[in-house]
């Protein structure tokens, strides 16, 4: 039985080439779930993202070092090992950490890592049992294949910038990059559906994940409108399509979301904030008629909600259970007791900060049995080549010390 300290994928290994944030958001699940990640890094370069910033983390001194907050966000739980793939004794060194891993995950364009003798196709006879998955901007078949993607991309191509924005206004991309977040989740549950048919049969496979099919599969109920209606979609603000009322409404003071979910809520609705002949009216009676009155009801409810301060609103209608919420900026979502009673705010210690400990997002997910684990800070660059080297290929500090002056670590 698994120790439930480490985490329900403790004993699995993870040979990781992925970078930027949809592989290393992919990787740093499985490794809060208890995987050991070995992060493959270019020697002196790194992941790219370790200098995507300003902000970085601070120093003793409050200088700022050379790891970004970018980084961070998506690299604890993993070893960092820095390995040249360009180099023959690189890729020998990478085929025999390989023969001790259970998963390997890359985000290289597509054939790019046949270069390195490390695609699928090279690794699949010699690793039979090795779960390969490969993250790409449009997927390993297809007329756009080999072409690079980014989330950017793949939000505006996939249709989401179409119904994100305000009404006769520009389409917008999401405030984070969902493309990027979806694809990792994907990857990840993906990554697991094949670990339970390894156990059953002993294959590995290779998992084809791309941004675009992640981001069209997240069109959800607007991609579904299209499909069944022939109707495209449109530009809506923060109102929803098929749900009325479900938006942002101003208030005396600020604005409050709320979220109205069937016909006997809108009925409470409409006591509550003085109106009740609304509910009783023929345009606005059904969730059906709402939606085709949209425009009118919303016109009527703004004028309402806009006479008494956010917060009268908040009380009543959670006094009336009606789901409503504030807007809140960042620092107000991490200062809201719910948050912090969850953990979603957590503390590392971190070398490049002298040891002081640099704030996470934590982990959502929460296991009664085998809950995930905060064990390694986002590394350093090449922080555990050598402990790599030593614990998995038994190789002596010389032989380590002779590979780095060639460069190949």
């Amino acid at each position: 039985m698994l120790n439930t300290i480490k985490g329900p994928l403790a004993g699995l290994r993870i040979f990781d080439l992925t970078r930027v944030l949809a592989g290393p958001s992919c990787v740093q699940i499985l490794g809060d779930l208890g995987a050991d990640v070995l992060k493959i890094e270019r020697p002196n370069l790194g992941d790219d993202t370790r200098k995507f910033g300003p902000p970085f983390i601070k120093n003793e001194k409050g200088i700022e070092t050379g790891e970004s907050a970018y980084y961070v966000s998506a690299n604890r739980n993993k070893r960092s090992i820095t390995l040249d793939l360009t180099k023959s004794e690189g890729q020998l060194l990478a085929r025999q950490i390989i023969s001790k891993c259970d998963i390997l995950i890359e985000n290289f364009k597509v054939d790019n890592l046949a270069k390195y003798n490390l695609s699928y196709d090279d690794l699949k006879n010699e690793f039979p049992s090795l779960i390969y998955c490969s993250i790409t901007g449009f997927g390993q078949t297809g007329p756009l294949a080999k072409q690079p993607g980014y989330d950017f991309m793949a939000q505006g191509m996939g249709g989401l910038m179409s119904v994100t924005g305000e009404k006769d206004g520009e389409p917008q991309r999401v405030g984070v990059p969902i493309a990027d977040l979806t694809a990792g989740l994907w990857a990840a549950i993906s990554i697991n559906a094949a670990l339970r048919h390894r156990e059953i049969t002993g294959e590995g496979q290779h998992i084809d994940i791309s941004l675009l099919d992640t981001q069209i599969s997240t069109l959800s109920i607007q991609g579904l409108n299209y499909l069944t209606s022939g109707e495209i979609p449109e530009l809506l603000g923060n109102a929803h399509p098929n749900i009325v009322p479900y938006q942002v409404f101003p208030t005396s003071d600020g604005n409050i979301i709320i979220s109205i979910g069937n016909d006997d809520q809108f009925e409470r609705f409409c006591n509550f904030i003085g109106h009740p002949e609304l509910s009783l009216n023929d345009r606005f009676k059904t969730n059906e008629m709402r939606v085709r009155n949209r425009d009118e009801l919303t016109k009527i409810l703004d004028k309402i909600m806009r006479q008494e301060k956010t917060n009268h609103w908040l009380a009543g209608l959670d006094e009336i259970k009606i789901a409503c919420g504030p807007i809140n900026k960042i620092n107000e979502a991490f200062d809201n007791p719910q948050v912090q009673a969850r953990n979603m705010e957590i503390e590392m210690s971190h070398p490049a900060s002298g040891g002081k400990p640099i704030k996470m997002i934590g982990s959502p997910i929460k296991l009664s049995r085998t809950p995930v684990s905060y064990r390694h800070h986002p590394p350093m660059l090449g922080e555990h080549t050598d402990e790599i080297l030593q614990e998995l290929l038994e190789l002596d500090p010389s032989i380590c010390s002779e590979l780095r002056q060639k460069g190949i670590i």
